[in-house]
């Protein structure tokens, strides 16, 4: 007589181990990486709101940088605008002294015999015309000029013969030009300046 065994429940249970132990472990590794993924994401979204306050931050401190900036710029502005007025103030005080330096020469080296009509001064450049009781007076007073140490290339433009009040004149133009040592070559004079100075009649000397 053989005994019989019936296995069948005892491969059940062990079919029901197995599968108790690949739940576990599907649900172990699922909560690991769910854990991974969830530690991950709170230490990248910390790293992104660290580099957002620091952008932040930077944006700050470049906004305060412009605004400096535009501040040395006006003050560069500002500097630059006195010193083009200080240069102008200089420039005038030069060119009032210069003006009158040239017509108190001028009317020293202009000999007897010649009236002065007009001048004009073009920078360093100097234009007289006038009248002249002979060409002689003329050549004198280019000489004078030439002596006179401001002055220099004193040139006859023209002359030709006038008739003033009755009288038979020369009338002439000539131009010299100042010295750069008696005047600064930087400190120009306005484009044209031009003196006419009013003469009563029959005066013969400027």
């Amino acid at each position: 007589m053989s005994a019989r065994i019936n296995l069948l429940p005892h491969r059940e249970e062990r079919r029901r181990r197995q599968r108790h132990h690949f739940v576990a472990l599907v649900v172990f590794f699922v909560g690991g990486a769910l854990a991974v993924w969830g530690t991950g994401h709170v230490v990248l979204n910390g790293y992104i709101d660290t580099q957002k306050g620091r952008n932040e931050f930077l944006k700050r401190e470049n906004a305060k940088l412009d605004k400096e900036i535009e501040a040395v710029k006006r003050l560069k502005d500002d500097i630059a605008a006195l010193l083009a007025r200080k240069q102008v103030i200089e420039a005038l005080q030069t060119d009032r002294s210069r003006s009158v330096e040239l017509l108190d020469q001028v009317a020293r080296q202009t000999p007897e015999g010649i009236y002065l009509k007009s001048m004009k001064q073009e920078g360093l450049k100097v234009t007289v015309a006038g009248y002249a009781q002979s060409n002689a007076r003329v050549s004198t007073m280019m000489r004078n000029l030439q002596s006179a140490g401001i002055f220099e290339q004193p040139t006859l433009v023209e002359i030709k013969a006038a008739v003033v009040d009755k009288k038979r004149l020369s009338e002439f133009s000539l131009v010299f030009a100042m010295k750069a040592g008696h005047a600064d070559e930087n400190a120009r004079l306005p484009a044209s300046v031009t003196v006419r100075p009013a003469a009563p009649a029959g005066t013969t000397k400027g």
